[in-house]
């Protein structure tokens, strides 16, 4: 029983259902022809020889489907983070050196070992920090620059692989009379098979299609005795089993990067998880669970020479829609991928680069949010400027540089915005009981010997300033005749010891000039820091109220006028005997 808990595969195989294993064994075999193409083009986009995405295409989705809670989340290698890969080892190595290839192994290593601590020691939530409008930007900025760098393999010249876009626009620009003109017709009629494929039936494996046309014309039409740039030979055979290198210099380099990928690949892989587990009522997601199982398909990836791996949105929907039911259509997945690894690497020998380029390029063009930014433009500027920001310093200064710009102006404007947070003053809704803003009620009844004032948020050190001067504003704007006013707690979610200290000033501030302050709809955990901190005894418990409506009730009835400690409820008992 302990050991389900731990690990699913215990939960769900002994449960398994005959009938369910048509549709795994479909899915499967779907998946892993994606997976091929996929692999072989993703290796390339994170500077790795095409032998590696295969590998990763095929071990950690092994391990996953022994320890995932998702029954249809499809791991490999992805655009996004093999891009990463790229740009964060291509500073410390040579781009497909054998340095760099140990490095991007002891990466994947690592990566996987920050997923299964953050697992076990329930660190999930930190995700957060990666808000929307960051992760789309950076998403669609990271697109442009996979896009980019795939201009040379589609035009057939030669490209400095570059994570700035306009390195890439000027050296494509001095190189733009050395196209060559078949290697980019295959490229451009690639893309336009792959769209219109995807257009027909998302079911069909657009680039195995491309990839199986593009050997074939190159080999029958010898296009690479053209000039047309082929892939080459890949090994053949499943991957060794290598302990990676750990090197004290290698993990200090990679420590930053690596914490970057397992925080953006968790991300990945549990909104990709999310999305799915909504239309399933058989299984539950569990965040944590979900990081101990793509730390540990990394770690032990690692082993088999596999670089860092996540979840796919395509191919995961793509096997969810084939109708998998459990993580069995994984090993089914990874099953044909070492097949291909074992007997068909020598079929890719023809293979030519510019179709895979435009395997890469409309895949990075998927990445592309448009959207957001529509949305954002209506109704939160704020998050609008967040993504542009994070989009334009990935697009021109860096990869590693645009998240961690967004990631830092988020938290600058999250805590802008808590230090001015909205703040009402309120009025009564006529032949009720209800207080609203008198901004956007404009029937409300406001007394000139009242004010009621709302505010909306946690109230601490770095908006207590804020709310000190606004209420002595709104105070000043009621003028000489001001006898009462009500902060109503409701939005109040807690007080710091700053807060204790403003509230203290504020009574004392508005006593002196005859003015009584009271509490209405305080929250339990607010009363307590009250009581705690002996300020209630200042305040008086008889000046807090459960509503405004009551607060105004006593104050028309003058009790607050009666002895200290003897509550309104008590004087409306006596009132109505």
């Amino acid at each position: 029983m302990h050991l389900k808990k731990h690990i699913p595969i215990l939960e769900w195989l002994p449960n398994y259902k005959k009938s369910w294993l048509k549709s795994d064994l479909f899915a499967g075999l779907t998946i892993g022809v994606i997976l091929i193409p996929q692999g072989i083009a993703y290796a390339i986009i994170a500077g790795l020889p095409p032998i590696y995405g295969l590998y990763t295409a095929m071990i950690p989705q092994i391990v996953y489907a022994f320890l995932g809670t998702s029954r249809q989340l499809a791991i490999g290698p992805a655009a996004m983070d093999s891009l990463i890969v790229a740009s964060g080892i291509g500073m410390l190595a040579a781009i497909g050196s054998e340095h760099f290839i140990v490095l991007a192994v002891l990466l994947a290593f690592m990566v996987g070992f920050i997923q299964v601590l953050f697992g076990v020691f329930r660190l999930g939530f930190l995700v957060n920090f990666l808000s929307k409008p960051v992760i789309s930007g950076f998403t669609s900025g990271s697109a442009v620059i996979i896009g980019m760098n795939q201009m040379g393999n589609l035009l057939g010249i030669d490209l400095e692989r570059s994570n700035r876009v306009q390195t890439l626009l000027f050296e494509i620009f001095e190189k733009i009379s050395h196209i060559h003109w078949p290697t980019t017709l295959i490229g451009i009629i690639s893309i336009l098979v792959i769209i219109g494929i995807k257009k027909v039936s998302k079911k069909i494996p657009a680039s195995l299609v491309i990839v199986v046309l593009g050997i074939s014309f190159v080999y029958w039409l010898h296009l690479d005795m053209q000039g047309v740039t082929i892939l080459g030979e890949i090994p053949r055979g499943l991957p060794s089993f290598v302990i990676p290198t750990f090197d004290k210099a290698f993990i200090e380099e990679l420590s930053g990067l690596a914490l970057t990928l397992g925080l953006i690949g968790f991300m990945e892989a549990i909104s990709i998880a999310k999305s799915i587990e909504v239309k399933h009522n058989n299984y539950n997601v569990e965040a944590n669970k979900e990081l101990v199982a793509l730390g540990f398909s990394n770690m032990v990836g690692s082993f088999f020479q596999t670089y860092p791996a996540t979840a796919g949105f395509a191919r995961t929907a793509v096997n969810d829609q084939s109708g998998a039911k459990t993580p069995l259509s994984s090993l089914f997945a990874a099953l044909i991928i070492g097949l291909s690894l074992l007997f068909l690497t020598p079929a890719f020998f023809f293979l030519p680069k510019a179709a895979l380029a435009a395997v890469i390029i409309v895949a990075a063009f998927g990445l592309l949010d448009f959207s957001m930014p529509k949305n954002l433009l209506n109704y939160n500027k704020r998050d609008l400027i967040i993504l542009n920001s994070t989009l334009l310093i990935t697009v021109f200064v860096g990869i590693k540089e645009g998240i961690l710009f967004g990631i830092v102006l988020s938290l600058v404007m999250l805590i802008y915005k808590t230090t001015k947070p909205h703040m009402a003053i309120l009025g009564n809704v006529p032949g009720t009981h209800f207080y609203r803003n008198i901004k956007r009620f404009n029937d409300v009844i406001i007394q000139d010997e009242i004010l009621i004032v709302r505010f909306d948020a946690q109230l601490y050190f770095a908006n207590t300033s804020y709310f000190k001067d606004k209420l002595k504003q709104f105070a000043r704007e009621k003028g000489p005749k001001l006898k009462l006013i009500i902060i109503d707690g409701e939005s109040l979610n807690a007080l710091d010891s700053s807060a204790i200290y403003t509230l203290d000033e504020i009574h004392d501030f508005f006593s002196s000039k005859g003015i009584t302050l009271v509490f209405t709809g305080l929250k339990g955990p607010v009363r307590d820091t009250l009581v705690q901190s002996k300020l209630m005894k200042k305040i008086r418990y008889d000046h807090c109220f459960m509503s405004n409506d009551e607060a105004v009730k006593c104050f028309k009835e003058n009790c607050f006028e009666l002895p200290k400690g003897y509550s309104y409820q008590e004087y409306t008992k006596q009132s109505n005997r």
